[in-house]
């Protein structure tokens, strides 16, 4: 119809000439760099030993995680790692659906130095740390903690998450209480914390605790910056976990004391910094997701077609090919929905986003974990004994994937947000779907 805006599904030209941009960088630089002194170890059958110091409560391994930091150091150089970042700091401001195509494209390459989900790494970053210092930091912690978090040299986990809190962060029992010390105000913080990924580096925490307010309450968080090595912080232990290695520990947090510099966002909104990000950071690892899919269902076709038991092809068996067809049909609709989900969120504001957008981006979400899980386990149905060995990456993908259905919210978690909208709870009173 006339008067109607074009629809145009191919990846905008800008998009897909930065592609082969990557693509030439990691040949260049990173699979040279990946092939080198036996670092392949890290990648090929002996990748989960080769990581993990199971000697040292099973954390990263020194020289694993600092041929990482020489990937990202290269990526950097050479422009790639800032992409998602504002031009102010280095970057080339990103949109959200050019990271969603880049993740997918690089996750779908498989293992490699290039991208490891394991760790969150990448060739492109996500930085969401330096974005919540701009948008919420005092001009003093803008002027020193932010050059520091983009060299490197500041790096601040997440403490949110408590023993017996997880979801719901409004119950959360740690507390922060108002103390003068030495003519200085401050704060006085006690609590418990869990799932605080990379604290073993750490400079620092965001420590997140009630200062206001009663149990069940949005209101009453604050966030605070707490120094790693303050003699009141203790790592009590490091959880092992499906997934190896492990940084993941529970993490103490008795009389430790701040001055009000430390403060990190608006007090009392604690919460507001915690969920500022989580639609960028949900489309992007729906997006890294997809690709693993992708992966493990392309590698599949290509076994079945060269495998031949009893004298025949193994894709010549429709009980091969469904499988197949369905987790191939789902992966192209569910490209679909991220990119044009990616899009809308670039045409608005953040507020927006969460207002008008949040079940998509829901949607995109968990669907993509599940279908990972469901992908990388079909690829190991089909390649059979080697498809269950460390010899292929199937079961390293699984097992890394398995836990996106519980963090960056649950499954359920998402679920239980596109039903509130679905069903008029939450967001804005619109048709579901729309022609």
């Amino acid at each position: 119809m006339q008067g109607r805006h074009t629809m145009d599904f191919t990846i905008p030209k800008d998009i897909a000439d930065y592609l082969v941009e990557l693509d030439d960088f990691i040949a260049r630089e990173i699979k040279p760099l990946e092939e080198a002194d036996d670092n392949i170890r890290f990648f090929d059958h002996r990748r989960e030993y080769a990581r993990t110091d199971f000697e040292n409560q099973g954390l990263p391994r020194h020289e694993w995680e600092a041929l990482l930091g020489q990937a990202r150091r290269l990526a950097d150089a050479a422009g790639h790692y800032r992409f998602a970042l504002p031009a102010e700091f280095g970057g080339k401001d990103g949109s959200n659906l050019a990271m969603a195509i880049i993740r997918e494209h690089l996750a779908k390459k498989g293992l490699g130095l290039h991208n490891d989900l394991q760790n969150e790494h990448s060739i492109v970053g996500n930085m969401p740390g330096a974005l919540m210092l701009r948008d919420f930091g005092t001009p003093e912690q803008k002027a020193t903690l932010l050059p520091k978090s983009l060299r490197g040299e500041f790096i601040a986990t997440f403490g949110l998450t408590e023993p017996n809190h997880g979801s719901d962060a409004t119950h959360m029992e740690s507390t922060g209480i108002r103390e003068l010390r030495d003519g200085a105000d401050g704060w006085l913080l006690n609590g418990e914390k869990m799932w605080i990924t990379g604290m073993h580096v750490a400079t620092h925490c965001m420590f997140f605790a009630r200062t206001s307010g009663k149990a069940g309450e949005a209101r009453g968080i604050s966030c605070f910056f707490v120094p790693a090595d303050d003699p009141g912080v203790k790592i009590e232990e490091y959880l092992w976990t499906f997934n190896m290695p492990t940084d993941h520990p529970r993490v103490s947090f008795k009389d430790v004391w701040v001055p009000d510099s430390a403060l990190f966002g608006p007090p009392e909104f604690g919460l507001a910094l915690a969920q500022h990000f989580v639609h960028e950071n949900r489309i992007r690892q729906a997006a890294s997701s997809l690709g693993a899919a992708v992966y493990c269902i392309e590698e599949s076709v290509a076994y079945a077609r060269e495998r031949k038991p009893f004298g025949e092809a193994l894709a010549k068996n429709q009980a091969i090919q469904w499988p197949l067809v369905e987790l191939a049909t789902q992966a192209e609709m569910l490209r679909l929905l991220i990119h044009k989900t990616a899009w809308e969120m670039d045409q608005m504001t953040k507020p927006e986003v969460e207002k008008r957008l949040s079940d998509k981006v829901s949607m995109c979400n968990f669907w993509a974990n599940r279908l990972c899980c469901e992908a990388a386990d079909q690829a190991m149905q089909v390649h059979g004994g080697i498809g269950y060995s460390r010899h292929k990456p199937f079961e390293h993908i699984y097992r890394h994937h398995r836990r996106y259905r519980i963090t960056e919210g649950s499954e359920e978690i998402q679920k239980r947000k596109v039903a509130a909208w679905l069903f008029g709870y939450a967001g804005p009173k619109k048709q579901l779907f729309t022609s």
